[in-house]
């Protein structure tokens, strides 16, 4: 069975998150450098079978991309799918995850040294990505 893998790009770390089999909960996956994320995801994908990945669309309240960001974001997923085109990209507005993320920490009852770890909330950040892409698409079958 294949899975929708969920990305929160940055400009140093890189958040990752899976889905189950299903494809009904996003789980955090991963944090890493994002240098390293092209190897990180050749390895992985050697064993997972991903059908499609969600990644984060960076965007300013006054809906504007951002720019410095979203060129990164763009040669990435120009790489991406230069090696592996079967892999479907689908993105999605990424305002508030961070925000979303830290509240989650908190609720969670991370100490604040712990809420400091960035490699924390991109994965966090990057199962919120992916879980809000799941529920959009569920909403579209419900309606």
């Amino acid at each position: 069975m294949s899975k929708i893998l969920g990305i929160d790009y940055g400009k140093i770390m890189t958040g990752l998150s899976i889905t189950d089999d299903k494809k009904i909960f996003a789980f955090g996956l991963n944090s890493v450098p994002t240098k390293n994320l092209m190897n990180f995801l050749e390895s992985f994908l050697v064993y997972e079978k991903i059908e499609k990945i969600v990644v984060g669309l960076p965007k300013k309240l006054n809906n504007q991309k951002e720019v410095l960001i979203e060129t990164e974001i763009q040669k990435f997923l120009k790489k991406f799918h230069i090696k592996y085109p079967e892999i479907r990209i689908k993105r999605l507005d990424e305002r508030f995850t961070s925000k979303m993320a830290f509240d989650t920490m908190i609720k969670l009852g991370l100490k604040r040294k712990k809420r400091k770890k960035k490699v924390i909330l991109n994965q966090i950040s990057a199962t919120i990505i992916l879980q809000s892409y799941l529920t959009k698409k569920e909403k579209k079958f419900i309606n």
